[in-house]
């Protein structure tokens, strides 16, 4: 009698077992838009809607828009894009000058040390280039990964300047945490491509945003063994006796066309989705919207927000007209977010 039961359920199984693989590729081409997505995006916002539309005719699976789910790649900047970088300035920026003027563990270059000195007196971040990665590199030469990761960490719980009742680690903007949820929920992949230092990044998005470190695209570094000195990397065999440290040497800036390269390096795909809010970002999202075989949008943010944030309304005025120019989608700060940061988060 039991074997019978066995036999009865076993054939129900392989009865079923096609309707349920039906059920479930249903469910994941069906446009996830309840009441929940976005919640903390005025119902109002262009960017809002454009999203919505876009996500609704890329998943349904009839629609002639229909995007396979390996293909719907999204990119996102971090800085300004992601991420607090009005008040003060970039997040590594910020921790080079920590480790220059308020780590007492390092003692610093005349270099850096003037570098680090001139933008505590003025606010002046110098000029992206060759001579700012440099320096940047140069200062965790010697540091392990998991001495590096703790660093960076550590600073991450000190106060986001600028702000009441808001850590480093915590300066996110909502807005765009909830985009980056609910394009993984409608089977996206996400990545992040930052200039900011590849190990600074993990460290900061990882978890965060809930993406594994494979899925973030940053500037990088030199790496070596602890008892490399000096050989090359073709002339030297890691030991069980090593560790992998920071060479204290840059290799690459991911910005503008850097990361279109790192893209098709990375990735292998054409990402579907790009989104920026600066200049170094429009490479990405032209490389994603120009010459696509899918339906694909570039947002830009304009920090046009001068009550809730330290915004620029030159620089949102210049990214609009930007934005009309290019075919991006704005995306206003001040008018198509409910909050930026949070509850309980004020401005000084």
């Amino acid at each position: 009698m039991e074997t019978t039961k066995k036999t009865f359920r076993f054939a129900m199984l392989v009865l079923l077992a096609p309707f349920a693989s039906f059920i479930f590729v249903s469910c994941a081409s069906t446009p996830r838009t309840g009441k929940g997505a976005l919640s903390l995006w005025n119902d109002d916002a262009p960017a809002k809607k454009a999203l919505f539309s876009y996500v609704s005719a890329v998943t349904t699976r009839n629609s002639p828009d229909f995007i396979p789910v390996e293909r719907r790649i999204a990119t996102f900047d971090l800085d300004g894009t992601l991420f607090c970088e009005t008040n003060p300035t970039y997040f590594d920026f910020q921790l080079f000058i920590h480790r220059v003027l308020d780590d007492p563990n390092y003692t610093p270059s005349q270099e850096q040390r003037a570098l680090a000195e001139d933008f505590r007196r003025t606010g002046r971040v110098p000029p992206l280039g060759a001579e700012y990665e440099r320096m940047l590199a140069s200062v965790y030469k010697g540091f392990t990964l998991k001495e590096f990761d703790s660093y960076v960490r550590s600073f991450m719980q000190t106060d986001q300047p600028g702000y009441k009742n808001l850590k480093r680690a915590d300066a996110f903007y909502k807005p765009m945490v909830e985009v980056v949820n609910y394009l993984v929920q409608n089977g996206f992949t996400v990545y992040v491509s930052s200039g900011t230092n590849r190990l600074i990044l993990r460290a900061l998005v990882c978890d965060a945003l809930g993406l594994p470190p494979k899925q973030v695209i940053g500037s990088d570094n030199v790496l070596v063994a602890m008892n490399q000195d000096g050989k090359d990397g073709l002339d030297y065999t890691f030991s069980k006796d090593d560790a992998v440290l920071l060479g204290g040497v840059n290799i690459i800036k991911n910005l503008q066309m850097n990361k279109v390269s790192t893209i098709v390096k990375e990735i292998g795909y054409q990402p579907v989705l790009a989104f920026g809010n600066s200049l170094t970002d429009a490479s990405m999202v032209n490389y994603t919207i120009h010459n696509n075989e899918y339906k694909s949008l570039g947002f830009m943010l304009c920090c046009d927000d001068i009550e809730r944030e330290y915004g620029n309304i030159t620089k949102a005025d210049k990214m609009r007209s930007d934005c009309a120019a290019n075919g991006w989608i704005p995306i206003s700060m001040k008018n198509d977010w409910k909050t930026i940061y949070g509850i309980g988060i004020e401005k000084k």
